[in-house]
């Protein structure tokens, strides 16, 4: 069995990955999926806290994230498909939507 411990620094490290892809990259698909990869990495830590603690309660949290993330992706291509059906761009510097 894989230590808990590895799992977490695994999550930690997807974690920075996707944190640094969501506030570096410009284009609005890549942020989404910066997003889910923090998602992920936190799912990853709840389930490894769960091993380490022998508690389903790592597991529910992470039923609820990942409820959470589907929800998450289906609203933020709701919004790409209308950002890109009013201005042709989904690049994030080229779209000013708060200042129309």
């Amino acid at each position: 069995m894989i230590d808990p411990s590895w799992v977490a620094g695994l999550g930690v490290f997807l974690f920075c990955i996707g944190l640094w892809g969501a506030f570096t990259r410009k284009n609005a698909i890549i942020v989404l999926m910066s997003i889910e990869l923090i998602l992920n990495a936190v799912n990853l830590n709840f389930i490894a806290g769960a091993a380490q603690h022998g508690d389903a309660t790592g597991w529910v949290y992470t039923a609820f994230a990942i409820a959470i993330a589907a929800a998450e992706v289906a609203i933020g291509l709701a919004i790409f498909l209308a950002m890109y059906s009013q201005h042709e761009t989904i690049s994030l510097d080229e779209v000013k939507l708060l200042k129309h």
